[in-house]
């Protein structure tokens, strides 16, 4: 199908010098080599059964530089078909028919039976990942050099690997860290597992996400056992001498030593002779024929994410303590929220959605009877969606519930250690770690040029995001000046830059050290009029009185904050006034309100279920609803875990005494 670029031919072969009459089992098959536009190509004809997922491995590309260069791949691929590779500087092809037995090299193996590889994502710390893999912080410590000091994005550090057996079949696992040349098939052989059966442990496994470095979940009864992953994995050939071989030719024909072919053959005492039947030592994964093509294809079309079946009735359960009361009303705010969600459900009924709702107490915190007790009922087995839960305990249930049955699982206003180990979980409430390291981007993004200042507080209450935005401004080699707490004014004239603006960030969140800080920059206002300072805080910082706000607007303040609500926005006022038509009141005077944390996760699930059926985790990141007080931005936390949402609002009250949120959650 590209004859008609009229590209320059170029032929490239790759000839195998026979020694003495030695017989090939198979030679590599040239590849035709073209260029386009300056750039050079292999042409390459598809086989039987290939996707586009499995010739980008064998070409050692990715999917999207296959597509980029051939536009019809996109809708499959077909027997014959023609595409164009780009041809990668010091690139080595992995030959989709049977290369020469032994032609493989193996270069070092590195062995996980006793540790494995971890490289840090954004927002993890060395206490995430001793939870996420259930080891102690000491031994990361221990194995990590330096890792008491932080860790950093991209960091790859050594985790000690699991050493559990016990008898209940979900809780017998170990980690496995994706090694160069290994596939999903070859890593269902070295486990002697199916494909499908790692896909189960490992919901997170795509195309996208099936890369070398990424950690996965083995399930794995012997977790003591030494285990060789397969392409390292020893097997034999027979090999029948012809004449005039030597061991010399036979041993390079294969790529092992003399000594390697004798320890094989017992010596070779009587020496070598012409009609001999030789064992070769070889690597399975140096041995691929066309069952072997075959069965990679299929397991390479697993990691394909399956297309949304829609829900024709959706089943949804809201299962809260609603009848546990105690000294802080907490009752009141279920109430509440159960509120905000049933206007969810009406406004999906409105558009057309067909909903089943079912509403349960599920008990108090200590005693969850309750909730065992109703969660044997078929109607609960049939759900497509249960949100609830609060206390550990009830969590925890709902969790193996969730996952015994496949349902998603959103837990609303807690946060929960479930989410590392559960796929079909969904967790609203931030996390602090990701939270921060997001926080810290957009600051760098807010402010590139500032002169930044680290004011020390009462407290020291926000030093983890302190910590990490201190660390990206050294990364991006920009200084900042630390301000004791003793005489701030006088330390902030000190070191104030006329000609910059001078970007004030508080050790603090609470009120009084606000409250002082604020006091000083007046101060140096007043008689330094054309300095330019601006304050960066925190989400509490919108809970504070009148006199705060009107000062944030003099210093141009930003905050950070997983919440917001603007009660003058024309939707923020409908929700309003349709709840208080409903039911007779108004919103608790609560940060966050519960009201509208029902109502904006109610219409972001709900959407999600409606649009993308119950499979709508591979879609999650495409959901975009009119949320009023929550920005849902969901991210796997592993391979087998589930979702934490990572949303952020950067509120600004700006000089002219408006204030305005903005979405940076993406």
């Amino acid at each position: 199908m590209h004859d008609s670029l009229f590209l320059k031919k170029i032929y490239l072969f790759l000839f195998c010098l026979a020694l003495s009459g030695a017989a090939v089992s198979a030679q590599q098959v040239p590849y035709e080599v073209v260029t386009n536009n300056g750039q050079t190509f292999y042409k390459y004809t598809v086989k039987p059964g290939e996707g586009v997922y499995a010739v980008a491995r064998n070409f050692s590309v990715s999917v999207a530089d296959i597509l980029r260069h051939n536009p019809g791949a996109s809708s499959g691929l077909q027997n014959g078909q023609y595409l164009l590779i780009p041809v990668r500087e010091n690139s080595q092809l992995v030959n989709t028919t049977v290369p020469m037995p032994g032609s493989v090299r193996q270069g070092p193996v590195e062995n996980q039976n006793k540790t494995f590889k971890h490289t840090v994502v954004r927002g993890e710390t060395v206490f995430s990942l001793s939870q996420m893999y259930h080891t102690s912080v000491e031994e990361i410590y221990n194995l990590n050099p330096g890792s008491k000091e932080g860790i950093a994005e991209g960091q790859v550090i050594t985790i000690p690997q699991r050493r559990v057996i016990s008898e209940e079949k979900e809780e017998n696992y170990r980690y496995h860290t994706i090694l160069p040349q290994e596939t999903l098939y070859s890593l269902a052989r070295t486990y002697s597992l199916s494909a499908e059966d790692i896909l189960r442990a490992n919901p997170g496994l795509s195309v996208q996400t099936f890369r070398i470095g990424k950690t996965i979940r083995i399930p794995f009864f012997e977790s003591y056992e030494t285990v060789v992953p397969y392409h390292d994995q020893d097997t034999t050939l027979r090999h029948k001498v012809e004449r005039r071989e030597t061991l010399y030719s036979i041993s390079r024909q294969y790529n092992l030593s003399e000594e390697d072919i004798r320890q094989a053959n017992n010596g070779l005492e009587q020496g070598l002779k012409t009609g001999m039947d030789l064992v070769i030592p070889v690597k399975k994964g140096a041995l691929r024929n066309g069952s072997t093509v075959q069965a990679e294809s299929q397991a390479n079309r697993l990691l394909v994410p399956s297309r949304p079946s829609k829900v024709n009735r959706m089943k949804v359960a809201l299962l809260l303590p609603f009848l546990e009361k105690n000294n802080d009303n907490r009752h009141l705010r279920f109430q509440e929220y159960y509120e905000g969600f049933l206007l969810a459900v009406e406004k999906m009924k409105e558009e057309g959605a067909d909903i089943e709702l079912y509403v349960f107490d599920i008990g108090t915190e200590s005693d969850t009877r309750k909730l065992t007790s109703l969660l044997e009922t078929l109607e609960m087995q049939s759900l497509h969606l249960m949100i609830g839960g609060f206390s550990d305990n009830q969590i925890k249930i709902l969790s193996d519930f969730s996952k015994a049955h496949n349902i998603k699982y959103v837990v609303p206003l807690s946060r929960s250690n479930e989410v590392l180990n559960n796929g079909m979980i969904f967790q609203v409430n931030f996390q602090p770690s990701y939270n921060y390291t997001k926080a810290s981007h957009v600051f760098m993004q807010t402010y590139p040029a500032a002169k930044v200042f680290f004011a020390a507080g009462e407290k020291d209450d926000k030093a983890d995001f302190i910590s990490q935005l201190q660390s990206d401004l050294k990364a991006d080699k920009r200084s900042f000046v630390k301000v004791d707490g003793s005489n701030l004014e006088t330390a902030f004239l000190a070191q104030l830059d006329p000609a910059k603006d001078n970007v004030v960030v508080p050790a603090s969140g609470d009120s009084p050290s606000l409250k002082r800080m604020v006091e000083a920059l007046k101060k140096i206002k007043e008689t330094h009029p054309s300095y330019t300072v601006r304050l960066f805080g925190y989400p509490e910082w919108q809970t504070y009185d009148e006199e705060l706000v009107k000062d944030y607007h003099l210093f141009d303040t930003r905050i950070f904050s997983s919440f917001y609500v603007n009660e003058q926005d024309p939707a923020t006022r409908d929700f309003m006034q349709s709840f208080k038509k409903w039911y007779d009141r108004d919103l608790l005077n609560t940060y966050p309100k519960y009201g509208l944390l029902g109502y904006d996760t109610g219409l972001f699930f709900l959407t999600a279920l409606a649009r993308y059926g119950v499979n709508f985790e591979q879609s999650v990141d495409q959901i975009r609803v009119n949320t009023l007080q929550f920005p849902f931005y969901f991210e796997r936390v592993n391979n087998w875990g589930g979702f934490i949402n990572t949303g952020l609002y950067l509120i600004h009250y700006d000089t002219s005494n408006s204030i305005t949120k903005t979405d940076k959650s993406r």
